[in-house]
């Protein structure tokens, strides 16, 4: 795939069709986390496509603040030094849209979900970009930054009504299955059928693994 960075743990020339499959799934639930992204012939030969989506930049649903000013309503992630050696912290809004798409990162396996992978759209809708790095067969990180704050309030009640919808479009011979090659089937695909049938609460951080992408944003 022209273009395309290759990764020790991801085999190389399946990134892009990762990306497409992340709008698959994100459609089938309905939740319009992934903006519409398809295949298509390029300049350089082939590869993905997403609609650009315009944010506001007057909103932020991830941010870095100041130690001890967490805005009221909002989920902490960690505590750090910024590059001054003053207290901060990770924190993200608590609100439906996040909540989906930390769920939707659990059932692809989401390995990236930095700050800035997080769109604040105007009307308070968000969406998540940048899912190169998704299904894998193995687990990763998969919530990132958004999540692992839910995660540590334990908010199953928030999650159990939310659990994705239209398994049917993910199963072998469904619409997301037919519509990828198959570098992103057999594994992949059945992680993805597993990850909906979990318990309605985000897993936290596990393994040898950062808890979440580095850099955060």
């Amino acid at each position: 795939m022209a273009g395309e960075r290759p990764l020790w743990d991801f085999p190389d020339g399946t990134l892009a069709d990762r990306e497409v499959a992340a709008y698959l799934v994100s459609d089938a639930t309905g939740w319009d986390v992934v903006p519409r992204t398809w295949w298509a012939e390029g300049p350089h030969g082939p590869g993905m496509v997403q609609e650009w989506r315009e944010v506001d930049p007057e909103q932020d649903a991830v941010d870095l603040v100041r130690s001890g000013t967490t805005p009221e309503g909002w989920l902490e992630v960690f505590d750090g030094l910024d590059d001054r050696d003053r207290p901060v912290t990770l924190v993200h809004e608590d609100t439906a849209p996040l909540r989906r798409m930390a769920v939707l990162d659990v059932v692809i396996n989401n390995a990236d979900r930095k700050g800035g992978h997080v769109l604040a759209m105007p009307g308070g809708h968000r969406h998540g970009v940048d899912h190169g790095i998704a299904f894998h067969h193995e687990p990763k990180a998969p919530h990132g930054a958004v999540g692992l704050g839910r995660a540590a309030t334990d908010r199953r009640g928030d999650l159990g009504g939310d659990r994705p919808a239209g398994r049917g479009a993910w199963q072998p011979g469904g619409g997301a299955w037919a519509s990828t090659s198959p570098s992103t089937r057999s594994r992949r695909w059945s992680a993805a059928r597993s990850g909906c049938s979990r318990p309605g609460s985000l897993p936290g951080p596990h393994g040898g693994w950062p808890p979440i992408p580095w850099p955060p944003f």
